[in-house]
């Protein structure tokens, strides 16, 4: 999207802790972006904006309070031309017969709603910019199912369906709705957060071929937040080469 020369272009960042938001403060950073980083722990966000020059702000986007005083933040300190919805994750792998509601309740509240809080905060002000981008970082298991990951692709179906609709329903206005659905992406703590702290498990996940990092999934976003005003990418799925989808994945012997 296009903006004044006097001014670099300024997005906020969510889930910027680690993993793949973390990698997308630093890219951003290092193509002379405005950065306003945030999740909920400071040590790391501290670290971070020391490290890019980003601004941090501690922030839970499952609190409707702390996601007000965010906003308010951005808008008093300069306003933004973007919106990179990526705090989310997954807790468990565990088969519908045996699920646990509190985990998918959990997802639900951190993948949906939380993109829905942080979305609605900041359409005013992307407006007021003349138009802007939201990004919605959701998931190839919003995209299909495979077993034991029905809490997970549910609320990644609802986080796909929240973004694809927006887009229908502001259609005209110079704000891009757009969706990166990123395939297996080996980052420090995904899946140890699924497997409650189970680094053997959650190791094998990524055993036996090439998966993705965090800075892959990154360069996409930024690649999107940077084509002509007059494009949107609608939706870009980034897998692993050995990935063909969200249960075959060609792996190694031995």
């Amino acid at each position: 999207m296009s903006t004044p020369t006097d001014r670099p272009r300024r997005a906020l960042v969510t889930g910027a802790s680690s993993g793949i938001g973390a990698a997308t403060v630093r890219r951003l950073r290092a193509e002379g972006w405005d950065v306003v980083a945030t999740a909920r722990r400071a040590d790391r966000l501290d670290a971070l904006a020391a490290e890019t020059g980003a601004s941090a702000v501690v922030a839970d986007v499952t609190s409707a309070v702390d996601v007000d005083a965010l906003v308010a933040h951005v808008r008093d300190s300069g306003g933004l031309d973007a919106v990179v919805n990526n705090a989310g994750g997954a807790f468990g792998l565990d088969p519908v017969e045996h699920a646990d509601v509190e985990q998918w309740r959990a997802m639900y509240e951190l993948n949906v709603l939380g993109t829905l809080r942080v979305t609605q905060g900041v359409l005013p002000l992307l407006r007021e910019r003349g138009g802007g981008d939201v990004v919605v970082v959701t998931s190839t298991a919003a995209h299909g199912a495979y077993p034991g990951g029905a809490g997970y692709t549910a609320a990644k179906h609802g986080e796909r369906m929240l973004s694809e609709t927006l887009r229908w329903e502001i259609v005209g206005e110079p704000v891009r709705v757009i969706e990166i659905a990123p395939g297996a992406v080996a980052t420090e703590e995904f899946s140890l957060v699924r497997f409650d702290g189970d680094a053997e498990r959650a190791a094998q996940v990524y055993a036996g071929y090439e998966p993705l990092v965090a800075e892959d999934v990154a360069d996409a976003i930024v690649w999107t937040l940077t084509r002509p005003a007059h494009v949107n990418v609608d939706l870009l799925v980034v897998r692993p080469r050995a990935q063909a989808n969200n249960t075959t994945i060609a792996r190694s012997q031995g």
